[in-house]
């Protein structure tokens, strides 16, 4: 029984320590991690919360009386943080105002005995009421030739007043300008040694009366303008002229009714011989305006009376634009026709170097005026802006003229010029013209202008004194606050003009014989710099003709070369 006992025991022994052998302990509980793990525990029963409760509920159902309750609404303005706001006027605080000048002086003095003067004086700062006055007084005198002398002078009055219903604007003045008949043929350099003198006096008078701007559609506008003038030269020729416009227009429905009318009255006297030159004009209009176009129709009456001959024409007009992009680029067209008056006053401003009698017929001992007569002008193009920094406009245009004026110097004095015509039926014109305005930016700006001529003319061989192309171009640059640089260009293409073998060089059997004479093109540069140095007190300097040309801008009559003034100007 012990020994059945005693293997048993060791049976139970063995199987126990092989059990410990084939246990290990995990590699998650040797590092530290004992994994899930079963509490067992006793029951022990836990209450509720509302068990420990030691009341019973009143079961009773007695509703309390509850009183009546009144309510008021207020209208209150529900105030919205997000969005755009009113802005508040802010009051400034006290700045001293910036010194305003009204009145302008300016002096100076350059080579070629240059003296300038300049005085500009006005009223102030009231809108409604101005007035003031200007005198300007300019010389000059070459060196190369005898008698290269110029002078100009200029004094004038102004006004201008803004009523309720009307505005008024008005200038008197008078000017002057002088020089001599300095002109010189290289091959015979004797004919003029003794230039006689010559000066033009122009005394004018302008007025305007303008309805101002009222939001009524139903209101009549209206315009008055008077212009007249004495003008007269050294000698026995003068011109004076009154004229007289006005113009009226009524919006009815979607479309304008008006008109515009005009007299010029003038007369001329020369060697003791008077002659009157009158037009009238009658242009009545009615114009249709949408939101991007504009068309207007009508008819030109002009009348021609007091001169040699007396004409009465009438001439189509038709002007449209259209919006193709608004307030960028719009397209224009028209026809239209016009007399355009020969004036003395206008021809002298362009040439001073006119005959002491310029209008004088001495084969029939009369005098001859003939206005030209734009028979027909057709023209055409693009116009528009880019913002306030670029405007542009270019066109094409056709005319069909007579009695067509020009210049030509005398046969037997080449330093005074005559006025001869083209009195062809059929002188045609071809042009095209541009404008162009660049603000680079607020201290840089561009400009300039072309204009090319093309001339088909029925009698004479050219278009004397007309260029195929004229440019212009001019800036203005600001390199400071007291810094202001400024330059222009300015060129002319070849011209012909009219001479006669004894001038040209040419030998022949009639040294009076008239021929064509080649002008050469040219390009008159000039520059100014001007320094602030307070801000009433400046000082300048001005370049003319910098690349020192002796360009003729009419034949025998070279001009200034390279010429330089300066000076100061004064702003109170």
């Amino acid at each position: 029984m012990l020994k059945y006992t005693l293997l048993i025991g060791l049976g139970f022994c063995s199987f126990v320590a092989f059990a410990q052998e084939e246990e290990q302990v995990p590699q998650e509980e040797a590092k530290g991690n004992l994994g899930e793990i079963e509490v067992v525990r006793d029951y022990k029963p836990i209450l509720a919360d509302a068990v420990k409760i030691r009341q019973s509920p009143d079961l009773t159902n007695n509703r309390k009386y509850l009183s009546k309750l009144n309510y008021s609404v207020f209208d209150k303005k529900l105030d919205i943080n997000t969005g755009t706001h009113r802005l508040e006027i802010q009051q400034l605080p006290a700045m001293r105002p910036d010194v305003l000048t009204n009145n302008y002086a300016k002096i100076g003095a350059g080579n070629f005995n240059t003296l300038l003067g300049e005085v500009y004086i006005s009223n102030g700062e009231d809108e409604a009421l101005q007035v003031g006055g200007f005198v300007k007084h300019l010389s000059q005198k070459g060196s190369d030739y005898e008698g290269q002398n110029f002078s100009e002078q200029k004094i004038g009055l102004f006004g201008r007043s803004i009523l309720d219903r009307i505005t008024l604007n008005g200038e008197i003045g008078f000017n002057r300008y002088a020089t001599r008949y300095y002109g010189f043929v290289p091959l015979q350099p004797e004919l003029n040694t003794d230039p006689t003198k010559q000066h033009y006096n122009d005394l004018y008078l302008k007025g305007e009366l303008n309805s101002n701007y009222e939001d009524n559609e139903e209101l009549l506008s209206y315009s008055l303008k008077v212009d007249g003038y004495l003008f007269g030269n050294a000698f026995s020729t003068k011109e004076n002229s009154f004229a007289l416009s006005a113009n009226i227009n009524k919006k009815v429905n979607a479309f304008n009714v008006g008109a515009n009318v005009s007299g010029d009255f003038t007369s001329l006297k020369s060697n003791g011989l008077s002659l009157g030159n009158h037009i009238a004009r009658l242009n009545p209009y009615i114009r249709f305006q949408g939101k991007n176009y504009k068309l207007t129709l009508g008819a030109t009456f002009v009348s021609e009376f007091g001169g040699e001959e007396n004409r009465n024409n009438i001439f189509p007009t038709v002007d449209f634009d259209f919006a193709l992009v608004p307030e960028y680029a719009s397209i224009y067209a028209g026809v239209k026709g016009d007399v355009v008056k020969t004036s003395f006053r206008s021809l002298a401003n362009e040439n001073p170097f006119l005959t002491e009698s310029p209008f004088l017929d001495t084969t029939s001992n009369t005098l001859v005026v003939r206005n030209m007569l734009e028979k027909l002008h057709v023209f055409g193009g693009l116009k528009g802006n880019v913002g306030a920094t670029f405007g542009y406009k270019v066109g094409v245009f056709y005319k069909q003229i007579s009695d067509l004026p020009f210049y030509a110097i005398q046969a037997n004095s080449p330093s005074r010029y005559d006025i001869i015509y083209d009195r062809g039926d059929n002188n045609k014109v071809f042009g095209l013209e541009g404008d162009i305005n660049v603000r680079v930016s607020e201290a840089v700006s561009l400009g300039g202008n072309l204009l090319f001529n093309e001339y088909d003319l029925e009698n004479e061989a050219e278009a004397w004194y007309i260029p195929k192309l004229r440019l212009a171009a001019n800036t203005r640059i600001n390199i400071s606050k007291k810094v202001y640089i400024d330059g222009e260009l300015f060129f002319n293409d070849a011209m012909k003009a009219k001479s006669y073998q004894q001038y040209a060089g040419i030998v022949g059997n009639d040294p009076s014989a008239p021929v064509t004479v080649s002008m050469p093109s040219f390009v008159d540069i000039s520059a100014g710099l001007e320094y602030r140095a307070t801000k009433q007190i400046g000082v300048y300097v001005r370049g003319n003709n910098l690349l020192n040309k002796g360009y003729e801008r009419f034949l025998y009559y070279p001009r200034l070369g390279f010429n330089i003034i300066g000076g100061v100007n004064v702003s109170f």
